[in-house]
């Protein structure tokens, strides 16, 4: 057995007629990294934690993954204690992660304790205690030398207990003496009634765990949408608030945490081309390597355009593009592409471009973020290509699309790569879609695609409204689309208005 990895966190002081706080509390890596991250190191060693959610939160696949990740990285045995599904169920459900529990019960590394009634038992109030369960408890544990437990869910026993607080009390107290002699770093598992009222059902686990997580499943305008947060953890410090997680058949609970990340990365000086050289003399060399862009256009203007551009520049220096589209499929897009002169086939070919067609309601916003970061680790892209983020904030809610945006577009930053994303506007002439709004004030450049009505005749614009760390042509000029793909003419003269969606004729002297 290895020698558990401990994490000590900074040095607490003393309060007079308060609870005394370690001076070095030690905290043991549960082998989650996103977690170890948002709770500075892991859990409390020794302690217990209640992991509090509704139902279908992932409760029993948190503890899972606690014990399995033990096994797997650190050789630390565990107990998996169940009071309420049966053994065989949580096998069979375990299995589907990969893990094999067969082996490790095998070995003695995973000790299952089945608490779960076998039948309807009635019980009356003051003649139940858990004294025959903590024995069976305290074998398991020093038979594995297990150094992680979980329970779950101890809550479901409590039912029978015609809610009787004081004797649940009582009872949960003893249960977590008997985890801290055994020094057992522990987790608990409870349900609650609902995702932002009460911690847990009976109102009292809280209070009697050193430390609370709680997972959500909220359901908002008919999409599902999984957060966790720390709630507590006595005598350490944590990251606050929600962060997004999803369940990943291969990893099981993935985190993104959006509350521990740092507005900390490289800005790069070297310029990479949009593929139009007229384009890049209006934003006076191309993009910044590194850099998010945003072509903001009505449905026609020539976004995919852009886009088929922007991939097809990667020729000059040989990189590599990954391009997600969640509106078109590949075949379209390479007919497209060939009738603009751009050969996406032959650029797959030579292993400089990959493509990936998807609807966006297929998966949350989270397993798509995951999927991209596996597939960038895999093909390791200079550029991504998004077209569009509109059909991508169909998957989620508002909030969830934000926070979606500031994790990609930090994670692309991380990685230097070079973001060009396309979002429609909801009138012809203009205007500013949510989506838009949502990652505007995120983006190094925004470049915008205007219809422009001229004398009984639609023309287009295009306008380079924000470069920044740049100087950027000002200018508002006509954009057409041709057999060779886009051209880039003179500005606009004697017109104003056109990006407001209202172009006049104005008199010049």
């Amino acid at each position: 057995m290895v020698t558990p990895r401990l994490v000590r966190t900074a040095p607490y002081l003393h309060f007079p007629n308060r609870l005394r706080l370690p001076m070095n509390l030690q905290k043991l890596e549960t082998g989650n990294a996103s977690f170890d991250h948002i709770s500075h190191g892991g859990l409390p060693i020794g302690r217990t934690t209640l992991v509090a959610g509704s139902s279908g939160s992932a409760k029993t696949l948190f503890g899972a993954q606690f014990l399995a990740l033990g096994i797997q990285l650190f050789d630390q045995p565990g107990v998996f204690v169940t009071f309420e599904e049966q053994v065989d169920d949580i096998r069979k459900h375990l299995r589907s992660f990969h893990w094999d529990i067969d082996t490790w019960e095998k070995e003695g590394k995973w000790i299952f304790v089945d608490a779960a009634p076998k039948e309807e038992i009635i019980i009356a109030v003051g003649d139940f205690d858990l004294s025959a369960f903590r024995i069976r408890l305290e074998r398991a544990v020093m038979k594995c030398k297990a150094q992680r437990v979980v329970i779950d869910s101890i809550g479901s026993i409590f039912t029978q207990f015609h809610e009787e607080t004081h004797t649940i009390r009582r009872e949960l107290i003893q249960v977590a003496l008997t985890l801290s002699r055994l020094n057992a770093t522990s987790i608990i598992t409870a349900e609650r009634l609902e995702e932002y009222g009460n911690i847990t059902r009976f109102g009292v686990e809280e209070f009697l765990t050193d430390n609370v997580v709680i997972l959500r499943n909220v359901l908002h305008n008919e999409k599902r949408r999984r957060t966790i947060e720390i709630l507590k953890f006595r005598g350490s410090d944590h990251e606050k608030g929600e962060n997004p997680f999803t369940i990943n058949p291969e990893k099981a609970i993935v985190i993104i945490p959006l509350s521990a990340m740092i507005l900390k990365h490289t800005s790069s000086h070297e310029r990479v081309t949009s593929g139009i050289p007229a384009l890049d003399e209006m934003i006076n060399g191309g993009f910044y390597k590194g850099s998010i862009n945003l072509v903001s256009g009505a449905i026609g203007a020539g976004k995919t355009l852009l886009v088929a551009n922007f991939i097809n520049g990667i020729r000059e220096k040989k990189e590599r593009c990954l391009l997600m589209a969640f509106e078109e499929s590949s075949e379209q897009l390479y007919r497209n592409a060939s009738g603009w002169g751009i050969d996406f086939r032959q650029l797959e070919d030579e292993g400089l471009l990959k493509v990936i067609c998807i609807y966006p309601e297929i998966s949350s916003l989270e397993d798509h973020f995951i999927n991209i970061q596996e597939t960038v680790k895999n093909f390791k892209p200079d550029r991504i290509a998004i077209d569009s983020l509109s059909a991508l904030s169909r998957a989620s809610s508002d909030k969830g699309f934000r926070e979606f945006i500031i994790a990609f577009t930090a994670y692309l930053k991380h990685e230097e790569i070079t973001g060009l994303f396309t979002s429609n506007t909801p009138l012809l002439a203009g205007g500013t879609s949510d989506t838009e709004g949502n990652i505007s004030p995120i983006t190094d450049s925004i470049i915008l695609l205007r219809y422009v009505e001229m004398s009984g005749e639609m023309q287009r614009s295009i306008a380079v409204l924000k470069m920044r760390g740049s100087k950027h042509d000002s200018s508002i000029r006509k954009f057409t689309i041709t057999d060779e793909g886009a051209n880039i003419g003179k500005h606009f003269e004697g017109i104003s208005g056109i990006l407001t969606g209202n172009p006049m004729l104005i008199k010049l002297e």
